[in-house]
Formats: structure tokens, sequence, C-alpha cells
């Protein structure tokens, strides 16, 4: 059987021309689909929290909010009709401090914030297994975590940058040459303070280092640099990470690193700035298999790290249940496999298979940033109970870090 004879742009065109060509064509694409969807001027936007939304993150009753706009005291919430009232995070932030102020005795309660002596706590969400919801897991408990009124710092190291364009810079057309935390762990002349690629985000609370195809060049170029790094002096590669984040750890409580799905460099230096890690886990056999060689390779780098002079001591260590769907018996039973092989290193939350939170990233949102009425009550509900029962249970060990 004859093939088809090629045209001439086939003949003509190079794989790497014609893959050149469909980049281009589908870049081109992106670009006018954003430019319709979000306009330059135009930023992405956090809704306002009912007061009852308010209370529960605070610790205080609804009615004593209420009582607190009445006698004009804190920040003055949005009064839509009917007397509901609103607020905007940043009001909310500034809540916290009001009522740390005015009941001292109950402060840490208010602002939970780290206190003199507690070290930065930083988190590497891992798998080098695609699918695993470790962008999901650090966008929620980033989140979460700032809702409860800590100061946050998201990381994505991921070359793809899902966690940035969630937080709403597109990694093609929002960061420029140098603005990754490749800027600020680079090897040559043009390494950059870490606050030069701190951003922040319209999450109050969330301040972010933005990620793309960029972070790729820590790959390549640290193999030469290991090569001549007496030469050169510099730090070994598996303690950049940690250095640029000492340059910013007065401003932070916590740090959520989103790893990129390999064990490569940038996955080497995160692990080794980690006070925390914890491993998303999709409970398929697929992944099961998957993650048994990525916990293998772990533990392979780690004794590399250390026996390089590296110092890795984690708080914890804990894996998380992702994408479960509780009436699936095949996931039940691995997930009982899970908790007998590792007992309480695995949350005893799970984070369950939602229509809800895919409905949500399909427009680039969380639960948090949702009105419980855009995707079902009851979806939403139950699915952002799993999502903050994870969450609480990550918030609690990081307090018991901290001696709390």
């Amino acid at each position: 059987m004859t093939q088809a004879p090629h045209t001439h742009s086939e003949v003509a065109e190079t794989a790497a021309q014609r893959v050149s060509r469909h980049a281009s064509l589908l870049s081109g694409q992106l670009r006018n689909l954003t430019a319709s969807l979000f306009p330059p001027a135009s930023q992405k936007m956090l809704r306002s929290f009912s007061s009852g939304e308010v209370a529960k993150f605070v610790g205080v009753s609804d009615g004593y909010l209420r009582q607190l706009s009445i006698d004009g005291l804190g920040p003055v919430p949005a009064i839509a009709t009917g007397g509901r009232r609103s607020y905007t995070l940043a009001q909310v932030n500034e809540l916290r401090a009001y009522l740390a102020e005015a009941r001292p005795r109950e402060a840490t309660q208010f602002l939970p914030r780290r206190r003199p002596g507690e070290p930065l706590q930083v988190i590497a969400v891992a798998n080098f297994k695609g699918g695993s919801a470790k962008t999901t897991t650090s966008l929620y408990l980033s989140q979460y975590l700032a809702l409860r009124g800590f100061r946050v710092l998201a990381i994505d190291l991921d070359p793809q940058a899902s966690l940035s364009s969630m937080f709403g810079y597109q990694p093609e057309f929002d960061i420029d040459r140098n603005e990754t935390l490749y800027g600020a762990i680079r090897y040559d002349d043009e390494r950059r303070p870490t606050r030069e690629v701190v951003r922040p985000t319209y999450f109050d609370g969330v301040s972010i280092v933005p990620g793309n195809l960029e972070l790729m060049e820590f790959e390549h170029q640290t193999p030469r640099a290991m090569i001549d790094r007496r030469a050169r002096g510099h730090d070994m590669f598996f303690r950049r990470v940690a250095t640029a984040l000492g340059e910013v750890e007065a401003d932070y409580d916590v740090v959520v690193i989103d790893c990129p799905p390999q064990l490569g460099y940038l996955t080497m230096g995160a692990l080794n700035a980690a006070t925390a890690m914890v491993v998303t886990i999709h409970p398929q056999m697929v992944d099961m298999a998957s993650m048994s060689q990525f916990l293998l390779m772990t533990s392979d780098l780690m004794s590399v790290i250390e026996d390089a002079g590296g110092h890795l001591h984690h708080d914890f260590i804990r894996y998380v249940v992702t994408r479960h769907d509780p009436n699936d018996v095949p996931e039940t039973q691995i997930v009982a496999l899970l908790r007998n092989l590792f007992g309480d290193d695995v949350l005893n939350a799970a984070a369950w298979k939602s229509t809800a939170v895919a409905n949500a990233g399909l427009t680039k949102q969380s639960l948090y940033e949702l009105e419980r009425g855009s995707v079902g009550r009851a979806a939403y509900d139950r699915a952002l109970e799993s999502v903050d029962a994870v969450n609480a249970e990550i918030t609690h060990l990081i307090k018991q870090a901290w001696g709390r």
C-alpha cells in the first residue's frame, strides 16, 4: 500500500518548525481568548463574604458581629437589602486586628500569626504523577490559611504554572523574563532579591511567586554550575530555594510550594527548604504504583542531599487522598490499604471528587471564591466540607510544629 505523497509544505517544514508553528498558533489563540475574557485593564476580584462566613473564619458569633456593626466598631460592612452584611477579605483582616486589640487575652485566636521564635513553615506539595491534584491542594491550602488570618506565600515551581493562572497571572503574557523564582536562585549576575519576584494577589493575605517555562532553566543550568561551583563560590543547588526564602522569612507565616511533577533540581531544592511535605494521592491502582516509584526515588534523592551536606528535617510528612469518590468500592479499598500501611501519616480527611470543585476550576476559581448557590448548594457544601477538613488538619499540624 503506497503512502499519500507529502505536500510541499510538509516536505519543506521540519518537525521543529512544525511544532514551533503550532505553538505560535496556539499561543496567539490563547492571547485572543485571554484578551476577550480578561481585558488588559481588568483584574481578578474576590467576592465579599457574608457575616455568617466571617463569623466562622474569625471564631465569633454572627450576633456579635451584628452588634459590633450597630455600635460602629470595627470595619464597616456593606449592608444590602434586608440588612444582610458582607465584608471584603481585607475587612475581615481589619476585623481580626480590631478584635485582637479589643480582646487581648484572645489575641492569638484572632491573629494566629507565628510568634517570635516560631520558624517559618514551608510546605512542599509533591508527587510526580500528573493529575494527583497538587495544584488544587496548594491553591485551597493557601486560601484556607489566608481566610484564617495567616500570611501566606504561594510559590509556583511548576513550569506549567497552573497555580499562577488560578491566582490571575497568565504565564505566557503576565510573567516576563526573570520574574519567577528562577530569578532569585539563578547562578549568574542577573540573580535578583526574592522580594522583587513576589507579587500580590486579589486574595488578601496571599502573595505569590509565579511560574512559567523559564523555571526549566534551573534544570538546565544546574549541572553546569555543579562543575564550576568551587571556582565561582556558589551555594549548592539544593540550598538555593531555602536561601531565597530566608530573604522574605519575616513577611510570612507559611509558604506553600506547588512542586513540579518531576524529581528534578527544583523539587530537590523545595524539599531541602521545606519544613513539611504533603504528598497528594489519587486512590487508583496506577497512581499507587506511580507513588511507590515516587517514594523510592524521593528517598534516594533525600539521601543524596544529606550526603552532600544538606539538612532535611520535616516537622511532618502527610499523605492526602484527593479526588476521592467515597461511593467507589475499589477506591475505598485503596484508601483503607493506605491507612493500614501508613497509619496516622495519612490525613483522616480526604478531598472528595466533586463536580463543584471541577466547575469552579473551569473559571479559574476555587470554592472559596464562588457564591454558594452558583454550583448547587448541596454539592458546594459537601465539597467545601471535605476541603476544609483536609486543610484544618494541616493547619493543626502547623500549630503543633510551633508548639501550640
